[in-house]
């Protein structure tokens, strides 16, 4: 390995792991549901071809959303993502713009015997939560009415370690384990207005959640060659990601005001559950290796399982459908840099698993990719998405949004037995 990929490397995953543990995407209320927004597991070349890669090989990438398909890498592959993203939120009275960035993984991955075992560790982004809603209640028999903020801040980091394993040529096995940590901070404040009445009380209440504990997959993974043509390849990909029973420890500060001062606090600080359900992932997918290649993902999951430090849960059934492909020209041009490319496009339909004033939660996006080699083996990766999600009719506020992916890709030799002293 370079002495400048070293430095690249190290530099680059201390300074991410701080910017993963602290950073924050753009605001959304839909990020107030359950643990918040869901990142996935797709990194920057995925995005860019609707976030499929379930039953995709690739030699070039690590697959963060199979770990079985890691058994294509061969040589030590590093990998760093950003996010970022601007979003228009508007109901029916008002609107808002806001937009934010965020470091969004850091891997490596590295073959312990090539052809056979692969192993990568990594952190990224599981959920995030960034939202401010304001709102007034009139209070019953009164002429005073409570201004009401509500907010929202952190999410759930997760670090892996995956492995993927050959049983036969065409079958491979793998597993990731996952240890969810960090906290999520909540606020519910009142404000009393048009009150002449210092009996009136209303609640202040501040929450943090801090989760630690394990996760769980099984990944599996079928290829074959075409029956027609040799050099083409048909792919099945199935991940299955475990129900866990995340440790939380809860802390909540109830302050009791009136219109002139606080009366009382209240205090509780005690260790809880959050229970995450489970969800599988399916995936089909064929090609030309290093040529090009189109896929189709599936994805499943029973969020009626989800339980929150209270016990309850109010979640349904989501699922999330992604197409998309990727194409290079040549890869083995000499003449021409644009035909060593990787052009990539998809798009993505995506049922979320709660409800959003009674009715089902949609999102539809549309994705764009490119991959530039640059060095040997290594590539810069871009991805867009354009994307709305809710309805004004059925949901009260929708959202459309632009996001952009920007990762880096090393791949090198490590481990090289010496031939000669």
């Amino acid at each position: 390995m370079s002495g400048f990929s070293r430095v690249f490397f190290i530099v680059s995953f201390a300074i991410g792991t701080t910017i993963i543990a602290n950073g924050q995407a753009a605001k959304s209320p839909f990020s107030s549901f359950g643990v918040g927004e869901y990142y996935g597991n797709a990194m920057s070349h995925n995005q860019g071809m609707g976030g499929v890669g379930i039953s995709n090989p690739q030699s070039w990438f690590l697959n963060n959303q199979n770990p079985a398909l890691l058994t294509f890498n061969r040589l030590t592959t590093f990998e760093a993502g950003y996010i970022g993203e601007v979003k228009n939120i508007r109901n029916a009275s008002t609107k808002e713009k806001n937009g934010n960035g965020n470091l969004n993984y850091l891997f490596i991955g590295f073959p312990v015997k090539p052809g056979k075992w692969t192993t990568s560790f990594g952190i990224m982004p599981y959920s995030n939560v960034n939202y401010k809603l304001t709102y007034s209640q009139q209070i019953e028999n009164t002429l005073a009415t409570v201004d009401i903020t509500e907010q929202g801040s952190g999410g759930i980091n997760k670090a892996s370690w995956s492995n993927g394993v050959n049983i036969t040529r065409n079958i491979s096995v793998g597993t990731r384990i996952n240890y969810l940590f960090s906290s999520i901070d909540r606020s519910f404040d009142n404000q009393l207005s048009n009150s002449t009445d210092i009996i009136l009380v209303v609640p202040s209440i501040h929450t943090r959640q801090n989760f630690s504990d394990f996760s769980f997959t099984g990944a599996l993974s079928i290829r074959k060659d075409s029956l027609t043509r040799k050099n083409h390849r048909l792919n099945f990909g199935l991940v299955y990601d475990f129900k866990a029973n995340v440790r939380t420890r809860y802390f909540e500060a109830v302050e009791q005001k009136t219109t002139t001062a606080a009366t009382d606090t209240l205090i509780s600080n005690d260790i809880r559950q959050t229970v995450l359900p489970q969800s599988l992932s399916g995936g089909i997918s064929f090609g030309r290796p290093d040529y090009w290649t189109i896929g189709l993902d599936a994805t499943w999951l029973d969020y009626s399982q989800f339980r929150d430090v209270n016990g309850s849960g109010k979640g349904t059934t989501g699922w999330r459908l992604a197409l998309g492909g990727e194409f290079i020209p040549d890869p083995l041009s000499l003449s021409g840099y644009l035909k060593r490319l990787t052009y990539r496009a998809g798009a993505s339909v995506e049922n979320y698993p709660y409800l959003v004033n009674g009715n089902t939660l949609k999102d539809f996006g549309i994705n764009f990719g490119l991959s530039l080699p640059v060095a040997r083996y290594s590539s810069l990766d871009l991805g867009v998405k354009v994307g709305k999600r809710g309805d004004i009719s059925t949901n009260t506020v929708v959202e459309n949004y632009f996001k952009i992916y920007f990762g880096v890709t090393f791949n090198d030799q490590w481990f090289i037995k010496r031939k000669f002293d």
